[in-house]
């Protein structure tokens, strides 16, 4: 299970959301992927009062899963640090602020936006859905709102939400109280997800492509050992 790592009895205990956030098992595309039993059952066996970290690199998925995460992970008295190696997108950017204290490398992005939904209905439905996400974008800022730092307006991230933005890690710390390391080498998780996204940027895509060519670089190479063997 690889978003979970309990270390030992006396350590702490290891989050990880590398993939979507999904509602059930059963939503699950890859073994990366997150569902809130994952997060469940990991407290259930840490206990209650165990240090935890937990490291996100994600493009988000439902935004109801990503809400239980959060409200389930904050409910925990154990000490929290949440860690954003890569990227934490639209719902996975509420996660972090489940956490004590929230450390983001300079070269880590963030990305907030309104909800979204696929539907199919009559115009009745659609009004009806239009006030639902509303309501659920409402809910976010709440979150973002409880973690400001001083002089910034939540009106501010209700604009940067309607625009879909963008920030890098030492832009995250003009507006969230987090703690800003130095770069990393992990690269954010570019999903077909994250690809959908209207204003990913293009330094992002790029490493993208460049992780493909490695990766595709990697196999090749392997194939070679093997007929080597």
């Amino acid at each position: 299970m690889k978003w979970l790592n309990v270390k030992n009895a006396v350590d702490k205990a290891e989050l990880y959301i590398y993939g979507d956030i999904v509602g059930s098992e059963w939503d699950k595309w890859t073994d990366t992927d997150t569902a809130p039993e994952d997060v469940l059952t990991l407290l259930s066996e840490i206990g209650e009062n165990k240090p935890l970290d937990i490291y996100i690199n994600s493009g988000g998925g439902s935004v109801f899963a990503g809400l239980a995460i959060y409200n389930i992970l904050k409910r925990h008295p154990g000490y929290k640090i949440a860690y954003i190696d890569g990227l934490a997108a639209s719902i996975s950017s509420v996660i972090p602020f489940a956490a004590n204290k929230i450390i983001i490398p300079s070269n880590s992005f963030m990305m907030i936006h309104k909800p979204w939904n696929w539907m199919a209905g009559n115009a009745n439905d659609y009004r009806k859905m239009a006030d639902d996400l509303d309501r659920i974008e409402q809910g976010i800022l709440n979150v973002y709102q409880e973690n400001l730092v001083d002089g910034v307006d939540i009106e501010t991230i209700r604009g940067m939400v309607n625009a879909e933005t963008w920030i890098n890690g030492n832009e995250v710390a003009n507006y969230f109280r987090v703690e800003v390391v130095g770069a990393n080498n992990i690269a954010a998780s570019i999903t077909d997800r994250v690809k959908a996204y209207t204003n990913v940027p293009q330094e992002l895509l790029n490493q993208s492509h460049v992780s493909k060519r490695q990766d595709e670089e990697q196999i090749e190479l392997m194939k070679m050992q093997l007929e080597l063997l």
